[in-house]
């Protein structure tokens, strides 16, 4: 049927179609909301079985059982059922002899829990390269900590975190899930994330292992890397991860390296992995990140996820076994990999596995949040690099110009797998409010709307009965393309960014259409503008009015993991006071036309944008008027989910649409302008020499606002240092020539010389160094020493004394790099520096002196042999010295190694 104006007030109608159907025309919106039933956003719970208590209908003898006998009790279907999961997220329990499936969450900066949908709140702690600039491991546990917790509370015992792939280029998608571009950093740090996750029981899942190190075509592309570069760089996080925390469980690449899959490299997970670094702990893959059934199988790759199985299906493994394709002992090793860590984390955690159905919490106590909120404060705060300070900082007095699109915006983390619903935020704005001193007088701008999409719906929308949120309502599709007249599934919501990945109901099928429906009260009278994405089609309306059709004609975006459209715009004029009803229909049916590249994540979501619309002239005029009127400027800029996110890289390195002209000419009317960066990786400043400060605040968590403040008032000291090279352009980024997929191949054609030491190489002057950050306080170096130790193995211990030579205490991270002779007799050539070891004085008060230790493993002078296949030393005088950044050293002390090393295991 085509829809009419007699169509029936109280439904909704599309027109007669089917899922081949190349357009929709405009459907007639509802007059009246239907009368809601009962609230219904999952299908309703069925009579209690054994199947559907799970866990709880098993008894605990799993816990104390034998894994090899329970194995050997094991018919072979069983076995095959457990290298799988059962649904997303948890793996596959046998009831029959009482072994209970076990549930992972995403992380790496926060615990999700189990629905994209529906998010419980939780505690979101701060970018990893956040976490990486505090250069303190015992700080980095405490998270872990923290996370281990959060992970509980979501009746989860393993967090798929962390992301330890190394930042080749700071444009990847998710760089701000990386630690570094230094191997020695990113090893280290993570050590300490996971130590503080499994000392609480929850197991970590390092990941991604290895060269998931940008995001197009990740799936099908081939990492082609040389032997040294893989060692020395890109493996050596996951080494340095093995050989001090011991992970229990890791994750594959989806990429290939050197021409095979992952998780189906058998040279990489049993060669090397299992047999040289004596993993004993579970491989799974990354989610349909599986290409193979005897190949995964025999390589190594212990669960294929998520479940259901794709690959792993027991008629086709038996076909396999009887036709000697698949070795029967290779399911025995794999499902004896999952029992094992499946019992290890049963026996952590009894209540939490055999909990039904395994319930998610918030950790929303007082004394919860009260504890978190601090240490979360401290993670965003101590992150925190101060890169610029002509003196304006800290601020303490004076009339203060807030400006920016970032300044009012909760902008916490980066996109994709990362992303979770706090449970609390505080932005920038209101950071600086809460705890300005007496004499500081604030006053905000926006200056220009900087955001990819328009922001979710506020408050100023309400469900048609006047609740927070809005009306959600979908209707079912029948064989013959008729949608109902009658909602299957009425519920309410309050986030409009809506990510329906594990929507379900039994009624539904597989295509619906959803319906939302809010009453909008306008701030303003003017001109609001609303913003509409869809991975289906779908139409936006303002009092029956058609103002958005984003289904005639559709273009391919970033949003649902490439799943949805760009964002259409349309605009209304609207009276402040005055009430308005939205409503927004999505057909989940595509255009036989759209199709979704570079993901093997199929799903649906609608995201509603709103916000005045912003005359982009006035905005940036009255920012600069703002700016001339105070006596400092604090500008926060940056990028935020929808441009840094899994799914798709960076193109370039600048922020976005006339963010760099508007600190540019806000810095010309007031010298004192000190400029924000809330970036989860590198971007370039072009106006970087015309402000007096800059700050770099990454993406800081549930206490971002409070982080940028006590830099910003001096409440906090800063210490954060960068662990990566800020280039000034493309072209200075090691890898600018091979970074895309080009035919299938990446070439990492830079190999060793990546971040600072390609910078020092080439004589390239970055922007900011690795290791670049500042202080309200100075240290100076003195008493550098190294103490070469004799034994079965070459280690040493490194030290100097650190003294505050300005006025105010301070925490600082004190970096040591070792030296290479100046020539090699083998014709090799080795980075001018390296990053070695690190650590971190707290409190250190004015005039007060304190000496720091560090220790030196066989792998502080070592480099990776090709010719031989081996870890070797080259011979010669050797330095230990201090930076004050990778390309400035302080301080060094000679040393000599006068006997070639080699060997291979850990």
């Amino acid at each position: 049927m085509g829809l009419t104006s007699s169509a029936r007030a109280n439904s909704i109608s599309t027109p007669a179609t089917s899922a081949t159907s190349s357009h929709f025309s405009t459907p007639t919106p509802s007059r009246q909301p239907t009368p809601p039933p009962q609230p219904q956003s999952s299908p309703a719970q069925p009579t209690m079985t054994d199947e559907t208590k799970g866990n709880a209908a098993l008894d605990r003898s799993f816990l104390d059982a034998n894994v090899d006998e329970l194995l050997h009790q094991m018919t072979i279907d069983e076995k095959i059922s457990l290298l799988a999961g059962k649904n997303w997220w948890e793996t596959t329990s046998i009831s029959r002899l009482n072994v209970p499936s076990v549930k992972v969450t995403d992380g790496p900066n926060g615990a999700r829990g189990a629905s994209f949908f529906k998010m419980t709140k939780a505690s979101a702690i701060p970018s990893a390269t956040c976490l990486a600039s505090s250069f303190s491991t015992d700080l980095i546990s405490e998270a872990g900590g923290l996370l281990a917790e959060e992970a509980k509370a979501r009746g989860a015992v393993c967090l798929l975190a962390p992301t330890i792939n190394i930042q080749r280029s700071p444009l990847g998608g998710r760089a701000f899930e990386s630690f570094s571009e230094d191997p020695t950093l990113s090893g280290r740090i993570a050590s300490a994330y996971i130590h503080g996750l499994q000392s609480a029981g929850v197991s970590a899942c390092v990941k991604h292992f290895v060269g998931n190190d940008q995001e197009h075509e990740r799936n099908g592309e081939d990492s082609v890397i040389g032997d040294r570069a893989l060692r020395e760089v890109y493996l050596r996080p996951f080494q340095i991860a093995q050989r001090e925390a011991e992970p229990w469980a890791l994750m594959t690449a989806y990429n290939k390296v050197n021409g095979t899959h992952v998780s189906e490299n058998k040279a990489l997970l049993q060669d090397l992995l299992r047999k040289e670094w004596g993993y004993d702990g579970l491989v799974m893959s990354d989610w349909y990140g599986t290409y193979s059934v005897s190949e995964s199988i025999e390589a190594g790759l212990s669960l294929e996820m998520p479940g259901p199985t794709i690959w792993r299906q027991p008629r086709m493994l038996n076909h396999l076994i009887m036709s000697h394709k698949l070795d029967p002992r290779a399911i025995d090793a794999r499902a004896h990999e999952v029992l094992a860590w499946a019992q290890k984390l049963a026996r952590l955690n009894p209540d939490i596995v055999y909990a039904v159905p395994t319930p998610e919490r918030t950790r929303d106590s007082a004394d919860e949040r009260a504890s978190d909120a601090k240490l979360l404060r401290r993670l965003a705060g101590e992150g925190v690099v101060l890169l610029k300070n002509d003196g304006v900082l800290p601020i303490r007095e004076g009339r203060v110009a807030v400006i920016g699109p970032n300044a009012k915006t909760r902008v916490i983390s980066g996109g994709g797998s990362a992303a979770l619903r706090p449970l609390w935020s505080v932005n920038a704005w209101e950071g600086m409010v809460e705890n300005k001193p007496n004499n500081v007088e604030l006053s905000y701008s926006l200056g220009l709307q900087g955001a990819k999409f328009l922001p979710m719906l506020d408050e100023c929308f309400t469900t048609i009965d006047g609740k927070r949120g809005f009306d959600l309502l979908h209707y079912s599709i029948d064989a013959n393309g008729e949608v109902a007249h009658e909602p299957t599934v009425v519920d309410t919501h309050d986030v409009s960014d809506m990510f329906l990945a594990d929507f379900r109901h039994p009624r539904l099928g597989q295509h619906y259409v959803s319906e939302v429906r809010a009453k909008f009260t306008s701030p303003i009278t003017g001109r609001y503008e609303f913003g509409l994405t869809v991975t289906g089609q779908g139409w936006l309306y303002i009092d029956d009015e058609l103002v958005i059709d984003n289904a005639t004609k559709q273009t391919l975006g970033s949003k649902f993991f490439g799943n949805g459209t760009i964002e259409e715009k349309g605009r209304v004029a609207v009276e402040k006071g005055k009430t308005y009803t939205l409503r927004v229909v999505h057909d989940s049916r595509r255009l036989v036309s759209r199709t979704v590249a570079g993901t093997p994540f199929i799903v649906k979501g609608i995201r509603i944008g709103a916000f005045p619309l912003v005359d982009a002239h006035q905005a940036m005029e009255d920012a600069v008027k703002a700016a001339r009127a105070a006596d400092s400027v604090v500008l926060v800029a940056g990028l935020n989910a929808d441009y840094e996110s899994e799914g798709f890289d960076r193109p370039t390195l600048g922020l976005p649409l006339a963010s760099d002209e508007l600190i540019t000419r806000v810095a010309e009317a007031n010298p004192n302008t000190v400029v924000v960066v809330q970036a989860g990786s590198a971007v370039s400043m072009p106006w970087a020499d015309k402000v007096a400060g800059i700050i770099q605040a990454w993406y800081g968590g549930n206490e971002a606002g409070n982080g940028i403040a006590d830099v910003v008032y001096g409440i906090r000291n800063p210490s954060g240092r960068l662990p990566l090279s800020f280039p000034k352009r493309e072209s200075d980024i090691a890898a600018a020539l091979n970074f895309k997929s080009a035919r299938t191949k990446v070439h990492y054609s830079e190999g060793i010389w990546v971040g600072y030491k390609h910078h020092n190489a080439r004589g390239i002057e970055p922007l900011f160094p690795f290791g670049r950050g500042l202080s309200y306080t100075s240290f100076k170096y003195s008493g550098l020493a190294i103490n070469v130790k004799k034994g079965d193995e070459w280690t040493a211990a490194g030290r100097v004394t650190v003294t505050n030579t300005g006025q105010v205490a301070g925490d600082h991270s004190v970096h040591f790099y070792t030296a290479p002779p100046p020539e090699s007799p083998t014709g090799l050539r080795h980075p001018e520096v390296s990053l070695q070891a690190f650590a971190k004085v707290y409190d250190l008060a004015p005039g007060k002196s304190t000496t720091v230790e560090v220790k030196l493993d066989k792998y502080a002078i070592s480099h990776w042999d090709e010719y031989d296949s081996t870890w070797k030393v080259e011979v010669g005088e050797w330095a230990l010295k201090v930076g004050e950044d990778a390309q400035t050293m302080v301080a060094e002390v000679p040393f000599t190694i006068d006997n070639e090393m080699a060997w291979t295991k850990l």
